[in-house]
């Protein structure tokens, strides 16, 4: 049997201080799987066994692959491992796109990992660029270069107009993660 195939895929950019551009970019991958496209979310500096990794298990087609530790990356000095680890996510979400093998690819903090140093604007441009005509890309995290931002078809950005953890409520597991 055929697998069906996006006749033309677009670049979209979810961006901005505001909460839910991992949860947008879970739900565009949650709708594709849910129309036979095959997805894979790659994950950047996401060590963490966040909601999501479990539940993507229940989904015939979409996987999700995480390439960070369960600890923050420090801005301008990220440890060998870090660097390492964006890199391998990096090689698997080019292999990914030019594959064939999926229809949806997520770079999930993609965004920060080019704004931390761990990943080079020019080479997620490329990635970009040469992506193939039926993929679908997507591309999350704060801090979007505004070069991505160019060359992007569709960019959301969230907005925090308030958040509860200004109140003192923490991140709850099944929630934020």
């Amino acid at each position: 049997m055929t697998r069906k195939r996006l006749e033309r895929g677009t670049v979209h950019l979810f961006t901005g201080n505001g909460k839910g551009k991992t949860t947008a970019a879970l739900g565009a991958g949650l709708r594709a799987a849910g129309h036979g496209y095959r997805v894979l979310m790659v994950q950047f500096m996401k060590g963490r066994r966040y909601g999501e990794l479990a539940a993507v298990k229940h989904v015939a087609g979409f996987e999700i692959a995480q390439y960070g530790l369960d600890s923050f990356v420090e801005k301008g000095r990220p440890s060998p491992e870090d660097l390492r680890l964006a890199r391998e996510g990096f090689q698997k979400a080019f292999e990914a796109v030019s594959s064939g093998q999926y229809d949806v690819v997520i770079l999930d903090e993609v965004n920060v990992a080019v704004d931390y140093g761990l990943l080079g604007l020019d080479e997620v441009l490329k990635l970009v660029r040469t992506k193939p005509q039926n993929l679908e890309l997507i591309l999350t995290g704060r801090y979007a270069h505004q070069k991505l931002i160019d060359s992007a078809d569709t960019v959301t950005e969230m907005v925090e107009v308030k958040h509860h953890h200004g109140a003192g409520v923490e991140a709850r597991e099944g929630i934020e993660y």
